[in-house]
C-alpha cells in the first residue's frame, strides 16, 4: 500500500469501549484514566487496541497509532494525565456548526477544568500506553503518538477558562504559560526516553486568527470586545508551539501538526481560510509536517501552499478527503486538486489524507466501520496511482 496515503490518527471505536466511554464522560466523581472506576474497563480498552492495531497492520498503513482508543477526546484527555489537573462537567459542551451550517449542536459537558497544583507532565499515562503501542508493532512500521498542541491548552486555559489570577495556582499568564511549556516538555523527555519517535501535535484554534473567519470570536461578525488583541495573542501562539517544538527536536524527535477544522459526530466549527493565516501559521511554526483540511470550500485556495516554497524539509499532507462521510470520496476532484498542489509545492514533499481522524471524539463520525475502511482504502489506491509508491 502507498505510503503516501496516511492517516490523521483516529478511528471509529467498538462498541464495548464505547459503552464505558458513555459511562466516563456523565461523571465527573471519577479519576483519570478510570480503570479504577470501571471494572473490565482497562482490559476492553487493552484488547481494542490491540485488534485495531492489527487492523492498521493489515491494511499496510505505514504510520500506525492506537487508533486514539485510549482517548475519550482528542485533546482533553493529554490534559487529564497531568498533575495538577482536575476535571468536571461543566454547564455546557463546545458549540459546533450543525449540518444546517445554520444552529448549534452541543458537544459532550465534560470539558470543564481546574488548575489544582503546579502542572507536571511526568508520569503520564501516555507513556504506558505508547509502550503497549510499540509492543505490537514490528520494527518496520513507524508510531506517531498525538496529543494537544501546547498553544491550544494555554489559549483555552487562559482566555476561555481564565485560570489565572487570585486564589488560583499560576498568578498570571506569563507563570500559567511557563508551567504548561514545563509540562509538556517533561512528558516529550519520557516519551523520548522509551523509544519515541515521532509526535503530532493537534490543534484546531489556528482559524480563529483568520480574518474571513465570521465564527470567530476574535474576527467574526459578533466579536468579543473583552477578549485581547488578535495580532498578540496569534504570535504568542506560535511561540509558545515554537518553544516546545525546538524541545522535541532538541531530543531527536520528529514533529507534526494537524491543524483540525472541528470534527464532531460529522459536523465543524466554522470558516475561515488558509490564506488568511498562512504567513504565521504556515510559514512561522518550525514543524516538520503539516496536516491541513482540505476537504471542503472552508479553507479557500490551495494557493496559501507558496508560503512553504522556501521550506524545503517541510512535508504537507493534504487532507483532501473526507473523513465526516459514509461515501467515497470524488475522485476526480481529489486528482485535480493533487496537481494543483504540485504545481506549487514538488510532489516528493506531498502526502495525501483524510482531512481528520474518523473519531476526533469517542462517539466517532457518522459511518460505519466498513466505510472507513472503504475511505481509507481509496485514499490508498489514489495515492498509489498518482505517486507509484
Amino acid at each position: 500500500m502507498s505510503k503516501r496515503f496516511q492517516t490523521v490518527g483516529s478511528l471509529l471505536r467498538p462498541e464495548k469501549l464505547l459503552a464505558y466511554k458513555r459511562q466516563i464522560e456523565k461523571r465527573d466523581d471519577i479519576t483519570y484514566p478510570f480503570y479504577a472506576d470501571f471494572a473490565g474497563y482497562e482490559e476492553t480498552e487493552t484488547k481494542a487496541i490491540e485488534d485495531i492495531v492489527k487492523k492498521q497492520i493489515e491494511h499496510g498503513l505505514s504510520v500506525v497509532t492506537d487508533g486514539e482508543y485510549s482517548k475519550s477526546m482528542w485533546h482533553l484527555d493529554f490534559l487529564w494525565g497531568f498533575a495538577g489537573i482536575e476535571r468536571y462537567i461543566a454547564e455546557h459542551g463546545y458549540f459546533f456548526r450543525d449540518k444546517d451550517l445554520k444552529s448549534h449542536y452541543e458537544t459532550r459537558k465534560d470539558i470543564g477544568i481546574h488548575i489544582t497544583a503546579p502542572l507536571s507532565g511526568k508520569n503520564h499515562h501516555f507513556i504506558k500506553i505508547y509502550k503497549q503501542l510499540a509492543a505490537l508493532v514490528p520494527d518496520n512500521i513507524a508510531l506517531k503518538q498525538c496529543i494537544w498542541a501546547p498553544a491550544h491548552a494555554y489559549t483555552e486555559l487562559i482566555i476561555f477558562n481564565q485560570l489565572v489570577g487570585e486564589g488560583q495556582v499560576y498568578a498570571d499568564k506569563k507563570a500559567l504559560k511557563q508551567g504548561i511549556i514545563q509540562a509538556y516538555q517533561e512528558f516529550i523527555t519520557e516519551y523520548a526516553e522509551n523509544g519515541g519517535k515521532i509526535i503530532q501535535f493537534d490543534d484546531c484554534l489556528w482559524e480563529l486568527f483568520a480574518e474571513d473567519n465570521d465564527n470567530s470570536p476574535f474576527t467574526g461578525k459578533s466579536g468579543n470586545p473583552d477578549l485581547p488583541d488578535m495580532d498578540k495573542v496569534a504570535e504568542e501562539f506560535v511561540l509558545v508551539n515554537n518553544e516546545v517544538i525546538d524541545y522535541a527536536h532538541s531530543l531527536g524527535l520528529t514533529v507534526w501538526t494537524h491543524n483540525c477544522r472541528g470534527n464532531y459526530d460529522s459536523r465543524n466549527m466554522g470558516g475561515g481560510s488558509y490564506s488568511a493565516i498562512a504567513k504565521l501559521f504556515l510559514g512561522k511554526q518550525r514543524y516538520d509536517r503539516f496536516f491541513l483540511e482540505w476537504d471542503d470550500d472552508r479553507a479557500g485556495s490551495l494557493a496559501a501552499l507558496a508560503v512553504f516554497q522556501d521550506r524545503p524539509d517541510t512535508e504537507i499532507v493534504l487532507g483532501l478527503l473526507s473523513s465526516k462521510t459514509n461515501t467515497l470520496d470524488d475522485e476526480k476532484r481529489i486528482i485535480q486538486s493533487l496537481d494543483e498542489a504540485a504545481a506549487i509545492i514538488p510532489k516528493e514533499r506531498l502526502f495525501l489524507s483524510h482531512q481528520c481522524g474518523f473519531a476526533s471524539c469517542d462517539g466517532g463520525n457518522e459511518l460505519t466501520e466498513a466505510e472507513q475502511w472503504a475511505k481509507i482504502e481509496q485514499g490508498q489506491r489514489i495515492a498509489q496511482e498518482y505517486w507509484g509508491e
